[in-house]
């Protein structure tokens, strides 16, 4: 039986452990997840997901606020596990850890490497308009992301997808590719293959600036970023100086030759905005400063809004 030490913290790295654990040809000596955080209006301390799965399992479960010179990673380091997997642990893995385990250190990441290395792949696949995506698992280096690819599996992007649903999607697709995976390596008969520096590009965390909306954008980038923000943490515009948070859209099929950010058509069912290069977006759920998300009917049945008022600064 090979032993394993799994290391992950969010949603996303749930189904892949838990594969691990349901797999009889291995043991998951231990759990390594970030240290729980306070979370919510209330502040209350949380347990990672990860967490709680492995806690469900009695899997020792490992917790530093830093991992390299941690009395923790002495612990890995002492178990001798034959490999070490990752999946959106959310810190940087020590040189020395990775090289220690018999089969190496490999990672499930979110995204077709070289492209979209870094910490939000799936947001930025949406953000530049991908019509693809998928999981690379590839072995783990000093550099972040840039080990040699073992192997990878793609799905389309859809326009009804968001940064949610493709972390749901791209969850089980990474389960399932790992699994698929595992045997190869542990029989030492798995290539890998280096990646092309021409083509890495990459995906840092998304900052405040992106979540806000430039109007001198088409309607399609717009559209694309409102879904790469969404569940969380939602993409913003101003509405007479506060901020106004737009949580769907559509892409109308129509031109016109207001300044963006206007207001072009408005009535009980549509609110229709000019955007870059001429094209129009249809708001169909928004969230005004103070007040819970609408539906765009329920918000225009109230709202003090008309046509040439402006969006924006």
């Amino acid at each position: 039986m090979n032993k394993v030490i799994f290391m992950g913290t969010p949603e996303f790295s749930v189904p892949i452990l838990q594969a691990l654990i349901d797999d009889e040809t291995l043991e998951v000596t231990a759990v390594v997840t970030q240290p729980d955080r306070k979370v919510g209006r209330k502040q209350i301390l949380t347990p990672s997901p990860v967490k709680q799965l492995a806690e469900t399992y009695e899997i020792p479960v490992l917790q530093p606020e830093k991992l390299s010179g941690s009395e923790e990673m002495q612990e890995i380091l002492d178990i001798a596990p034959d490999l070490l997997i990752t999946a959106a642990y959310g810190q940087f893995v020590p040189t020395k850890l990775l090289k220690a385990p018999t089969y190496g250190a490999i990672n499930v990441h979110a995204s077709l490497l070289p492209k979209y290395r870094g910490a939000a792949p799936i947001h930025y696949a949406i953000l530049k308009g991908e019509e693809k995506t998928g999981v690379t698992i590839m072995y783990m280096e000093k550099v972040m992301d840039a080990g040699n690819i073992i192997s990878q599996r793609e799905i389309p992007i859809t326009d009804a997808d968001d940064t949610g649903t493709l972390f749901e999607k791209l969850s089980l697709l990474g389960r399932d590719l790992l699994m698929d995976t595992l045997p190869a390596i542990f029989a030492g008969e798995n290539e890998s293959i280096v990646q092309d520096e021409a083509e890495v590009s990459f995906s840092p965390m998304i900052s405040k600036e992106q979540e806000k909306i430039d109007w001198n954008q088409t309607a399609r980038e717009i559209f694309n970023q409102v879904r790469a923000l969404r569940p969380a943490p939602g993409a913003y515009t101003l509405l007479e100086g506060e901020r106004f948070k737009i949580w769907d859209t559509e892409v109308i099929d129509e031109t016109t030759d207001k300044e963006p950010g206007t207001v072009i058509q408005l009535d009980k069912e549509d609110l229709y905005v000019a955007s870059g290069e001429g094209t129009i977006l249809s708001l169909k759920e928004v969230q005004p400063a103070g007040k819970k998300r609408l539906n765009v009917v329920n918000y225009l049945a109230g709202a003090d809004l008309e046509e040439g008022a402006q969006f924006g600064e």
